[in-house]
């Protein structure tokens, strides 16, 4: 019985070697109308994998997919069943509008169309039109939130094969575990909110592990029209874009979805009242630029939050 128990822990010991040696994998692609970059400490290549996991959120949330489970219900489909994972989403949706006022809304896409930032016109919508799209409940966006759950997602699939090192990067929304292939903590840079930002233009350097990081900013989606500068970022109390001095706002959370919906939410309110937000949810942290009193970009973090810039 000894030899057995010596045999089965030579084995283990053997089996974490063996992991702890692996190399790092690296997986990029095209998804959900963007570039993912996945880094992973890991004997095999799990991309058909990886692939096979971000079309199932594909086929929910897509708003380009006509077969999507959002795309079918938004058509007038009575006969759709809602998935585990389309509920897990829609109510996650539903926690982070409670929680921010109205923030975050997965209806407000139609106010998006009618600012043409979904579809491109010329016309604004009149007070009339906005009244009248502010009622309509029947559309859903996830655009907002399916990013960071993409990121979510094949984050489990890793761990499920025991991988504890890896970086899942989707569009600039992050899961992090573990450390990096030089042994230290993941460095995710926050770029500076400018509108033309030259190759490395960061404002910091996080150097961070174990969480998600999501970044939601309007200062590269936006347009003029009759001198009045119109952000994409559409207040769903509202219905009109914001006007304020917040520039970007970078989320930190224990997952990716929940980090992607904070961070649009806090484009959504500005400052003092994302701070607000922050002080009721000590399990988030931030880091948001804005524009001060004097037009000078400034910065406000969370305390424990280790940047290197």
């Amino acid at each position: 019985m000894m030899r057995r128990f010596l045999f089965i822990g030579f084995g283990l010991l053997l089996l974490v070697s063996c992991t702890e040696k692996a190399a790092f994998q690296k997986n990029s692609n095209l998804v959900f109308g963007t570039i993912y970059n996945i880094t992973y400490q890991y004997a095999d290549d799990l991309q058909a994998e990886i692939e096979a996991e971000l079309q199932k959120v594909d086929g929910e949330f897509s708003m380009f997919n006509p077969q999507s489970t959002v795309a079918r219900i938004n058509g007038g489909d009575s006969t759709v069943e809602r998935s585990a994972m389309f509920r897990e989403i829609f109510e996650l949706a539903k926690t982070v509008n409670k929680e921010t006022n109205g923030a975050f809304d997965i209806h407000v896409a139609p106010l998006v169309n009618a600012w043409g930032f979904g579809f491109k016109h010329d016309q604004l919508p009149t007070p009339q039109q906005v009244d009248s799209l502010l009622k309509i409940r029947d559309q859903m966006d996830f655009s907002a939130i399916a990013k960071g759950y993409g990121c979510d997602v094949v984050a489990r699939l890793l761990r499920s094969h025991g991988i504890e090192n890896f970086m899942v990067e989707i569009g600039g929304e992050v899961v992090l575990s573990g450390h990096n292939d030089k042994g230290q903590p993941w460095h995710i840079g926050v770029n500076k909110p400018v509108e033309n930002p030259e190759d490395g233009d960061l404002q910091t350097v996080l150097s961070i592990t174990d969480c998600a990081i999501a970044t939601s900013g309007n200062y590269r989606n936006f347009y003029y029209k009759d001198g009045q500068r119109y952000a994409h970022t559409i207040d769903p109390r509202t219905g009109y874009p914001v006007q304020h001095s917040l520039l970007s706002a970078t989320v930190v959370a224990a997952d990716c979805a929940t980090a992607d919906a904070y961070a649009t939410s806090f484009m959504v309110l500005g400052l003092d009242s994302a701070q607000a937000v922050l002080n009721s949810h000590p399990e988030l942290k931030a880091y948001l630029i804005y524009s001060d009193e004097s037009g000078q970009m400034s910065v406000w973090r969370s305390e424990t939050l280790d940047c290197e810039l």
